[in-house]
């Protein structure tokens, strides 16, 4: 029994140090999902990849158990506001590149946690860095004035960045700094779950469709993000440096409307 009880206390003491490890860095909790391997002898499993029932052992070592937490997923984040409010967390004052160094603000997003429609850019530039919040400067004047021209206002849809982060004199994003912030794009759109999504330029556009096709070809060519559409579009900066390109995007913005009418949004 002495025995039994002291197995016991050193499983309890391993799953202990296993969470607290896991929440300090940052992870949210542990999925309650069956992990497969606790199926019991003549259970069905519990999908496809579940192990076969006569090759489950039982887990009685800490180690087994430390294997097993350590391949579950994380559990999916709240839908809308509250998601939003622990991805911000997460991100906290984020130092994983060096755009940290140069930074006054974070700009993480804005708009409507709930939107049918997320625009996604490339990345802060000096308004936008003063002020913490994407699109304010001449080319966020320019994606309001599109955005109202779709018979929407920027409080219905939600807007963000590929990164978060401004470059030094607004230069392209390095794909280590990219890297870094990828992520956290991700996860605001598994929180706020939009119908639609317009990429803003070719960063956009590339991270979002895996394809590294110039914007001037990729422009038009409704593609799609684990399931949801994504129409590639040019970024409103360049449009005000070739004013003779608003008509393609404007084409584009109108096969987002129709997309969502069909939608019924």
């Amino acid at each position: 029994m002495e025995d039994l009880q002291g197995e016991l206390r050193a499983l309890t003491a391993g799953i202990r140090t296993h969470l607290e490890a896991r929440a300090r860095a940052g992870l949210l909790g542990v999925s309650r999902a069956p992990c497969p391997r606790m199926n019991r002898a003549g259970d069905e499993p519990a999908n496809a990849l579940a192990t076969p029932a006569a090759e489950v052992q039982p887990l009685t070592d800490p180690a087994d158990l430390e294997t097993a937490f350590a391949s579950d997923s994380e559990p999916p984040l709240p839908h809308a506001g509250h998601g939003l409010t622990l991805v911000r967390a997460e991100l906290g004052d984020c130092q994983r590149c060096k755009l940290a160094k140069g930074r006054k603000h974070i700009v993480f997003g804005t708009g409507n946690p709930e939107a049918h429609l997320m625009f996604v850019g490339e990345g802060p530039g000096a308004d936008e860095d003063a002020q913490g919040e994407p699109f304010v400067g001449a080319a966020g004047q320019l994606l309001t004035k599109m955005i109202q021209a779709m018979h929407l206002a920027r409080e219905d849809v939600y807007i963000c960045n590929v990164i978060k982060c401004r470059p030094p004199g607004n230069r392209d994003p390095e794909p280590d700094e990219v890297a870094a912030c990828e992520p956290f794009l991700k996860k605001q759109i598994a929180v706020v779950q939009p119908r639609v999504i317009v990429a803003l330029g070719k960063f956009a556009a590339h991270l979002l469709t895996g394809e590294h096709t110039p914007i001037t070809r990729l422009r038009g060519n409704l593609k799609h993000y684990q399931g949801i559409p994504v129409m590639p579009t040019y970024h409103p900066a360049f449009l005000l440096r070739d004013e003779s390109r608003k008509g393609e995007a404007w084409h584009d913005l109108k096969e987002v409307m129709a997309l969502l009418k069909h939608m019924g949004v």
